[in-house]
């Protein structure tokens, strides 16, 4: 007789868990790009904090003995008591005799001082406009003819314009820099809300009678938050170069006042003979922009889902 068939049960093939995706922190850390900006920018952050330690002189002092110093060139003052101080210049003087390392290590704390402050100002501003362009159909077609205007002149002649009308300072030129920046942070704003306005969960709430208030906190705003950072980053990088031009120009942050526009400025009447008055504050702003605009790229890459998927 043969032996009566097996009635165990054959287990079925069970599919191996998907591996779980990667948090956005963890797609940031893996991003060279947003490392590599992020190492640099809080170099130069740290450089303009702790300038007072690392500085070897008054950025504004003048010594007429010491001008037009050659880089790694040494000079002998006088103190306030009388003893004789020898200081090394590490990039040299200007016509002055101002010591230029100071001076550029100075003047990182006011370009990117006014780089932040531009993105922070342009960002809130442009995000309050955007939000009610967006949301409230009767002040859109008003306020964007507003921001095609103005975005119709170039930026740099806009902010020309802006800092002529008034006193040249700090405060004039951080908004020089800002009223031509707001249009752009505005139209990325409407163009978000007019995509989210349309999705269920938005109408359910509005059908559920939300205050509008309240909506565009909780159910829009959100959804701003990423690709106003990404922009933010682009913003902080075109203030510092803006500045930098308009300090060039002449127009800009006093020149009794560090920056790398400045310097620059000061130091392109004599550059074929000594250019380092501009070498060194150029690096310094060409490297402190690239890290910026890296930082942006890295960031976009990784926050916007299209980018993800043609990766």
């Amino acid at each position: 007789m043969t032996a009566p068939a097996s009635t165990t049960p054959i287990p079925e093939a069970v599919d191996a868990p998907a591996p779980a995706k990667p948090t956005v922190w963890k797609k940031i850390r893996r991003n060279p790009a947003v490392v590599t900006g992020s190492i640099i920018v809080l170099i130069m952050v740290f450089i303009g904090l702790i300038a007072p330690l690392i500085a070897t002189s008054d950025p504004s002092a003048i010594n007429p003995g010491a001008r037009n110093r050659l880089p790694m060139m040494e000079s002998t003052s006088r103190a306030d008591d009388g003893t004789r101080v020898t200081t090394t210049h590490y990039m040299g003087t200007d016509t002055l005799g101002r010591d230029v390392f100071s001076r550029v290590i100075y003047g990182a704390r006011v370009s990117i001082f006014i780089g932040i402050a531009v993105a922070v100002l342009s960002i809130s501003i442009g995000l309050v406009v955007g939000l009610l362009a967006g949301y409230f159909r009767m002040l859109d077609s008003i306020i964007m003819r507003v921001m095609d205007g103005l975005m119709a002149i170039p930026a740099i002649l806009l902010a020309i314009a802006v800092v002529s009308l008034s006193r040249a300072g700090l405060l004039s030129v951080i908004i020089a820099i800002v009223v031509p920046e707001v249009p752009r942070v505005v139209r990325l704003v409407r163009s978000v809300v007019l995509s989210v306005r349309e999705e269920p969960y938005v109408e359910a709430a509005i059908m559920s009678g939300t205050p509008t208030p309240l909506l565009l906190i909780r159910h829009i705003l959100p959804n701003t938050i990423a690709p106003l950072i990404v922009q933010g980053t682009f913003i902080c990088a075109s203030a510092i170069l803006v500045e930098a031009i308009l300090s060039f120009l002449g127009i800009g942050i006093p020149p009794e006042i560090p920056t790398w526009g400045n310097i620059m400025a000061e130091g392109r009447q004599l550059f074929r003979v000594f250019p380092h008055n501009i070498l060194y504050p150029g690096i310094f702003l060409a490297l402190t922009v690239l890290a910026v605009n890296m930082l942006g790229d890295g960031l976009r890459d990784t926050l916007d889902p299209k980018m993800e998927k043609r990766g």
